[in-house]
């Protein structure tokens, strides 16, 4: 195997198609369970990979080197083979950074709340610390409020728990969903209640299908801005292709790509 993507569940996945309509090569999707995960690790039988949930911090055991970004991040969702020696990258940043740009978010001195505590989580936060948010704020359904591995600076990110987030947080302007809640097939849930965030500005979940979560359509009944993930996915392929070809892809490929999808998925 060549090019593809390892992730627990791949029915959602659109990586297929962006890739084949982006590079001239075979992309395949290759869903792991937990227990066939390690032994294709151990193998690493790929020239390069796309990784998802929940392996973007499993992987990292297996690597040689990380990119500088991943390593900051402590996520890897691009891993590419140079001759035996394997390196970690993040293009998730990328991606979710163009998203937000692209669709006009605005997280400079923002109050903003991110739900999960994953691999994606963990760039959000980098992203939202790099553009300027002025607090950051990790929404966990653990238990404790601990602090995020690598969220140094408290004054600007913690952990908190939903019930805090409920009780002191509903002034928060942009809330961003990083869990699979809403993902396609069970698009009943949602992470959260958005009714008394009455100064949320714009809701962002990194789902991409559906293309509308059942969050999202909520925001978008009380007049909030609202967008999901499919930009974001296109985005971080863009610039994975570019590690694993050694080639710089114009970002007008991004719309292109993005645009054909809509077309496909409607």
């Amino acid at each position: 195997m060549r090019y593809g993507l390892i992730g627990e569940k791949l029915g959602h996945s659109y990586s297929k198609i962006i890739h084949e309509k982006l590079a001239d090569y075979t992309y395949d999707l290759i869903p792991l369970t937990k227990e066939e995960f390690v032994p294709f690790m151990q193998k690493k039988d790929f020239t390069a990979i796309n990784v998802t949930i929940p392996y973007k911090q499993e992987v990292i055991p297996y690597l040689d080197e990380l990119h500088p970004l991943a390593s900051q991040i402590g996520a890897v969702n691009t891993i590419v083979n140079k001759s035996g020696y394997y390196i970690g990258y993040n293009t998730d940043f990328y991606g979710f950074q163009y998203m937000l740009t692209h669709n006009n978010i605005e997280i400079s001195g923002k109050k903003c709340l991110i739900i999960g505590t994953g691999g994606t989580s963990h760039t959000v936060r980098e992203v939202l610390k790099y553009l300027g948010a002025d607090k950051i704020l990790i929404v966990s359904r653990k238990n404790s409020e601990d602090t995020i591995s690598q969220a140094e600076d408290l004054d600007l990110c913690k952990t908190i728990s939903y019930e805090t987030c409920y009780a002191e947080h509903t002034d928060a302007a942009i809330i961003i969903n990083t869990t699979p809640l809403g993902m396609y097939p069970k698009v009943d849930a949602s992470p959260l209640e958005l009714t008394t965030f009455s100064q949320c500005e714009a809701v962002v979940d990194v789902i991409f299908n559906p293309m509308k979560t059942k969050l999202t359509l909520q925001a978008e009944e009380l007049g909030i801005k609202a967008v999901t993930g499919l930009e974001m996915l296109v985005a971080q392929a863009k610039q994975a292709i570019e590690y694993f070809l050694d080639k710089k892809l114009e970002d007008k490929v991004i719309d292109d790509v993005y645009q054909e999808l809509l077309k496909i998925i409607d």
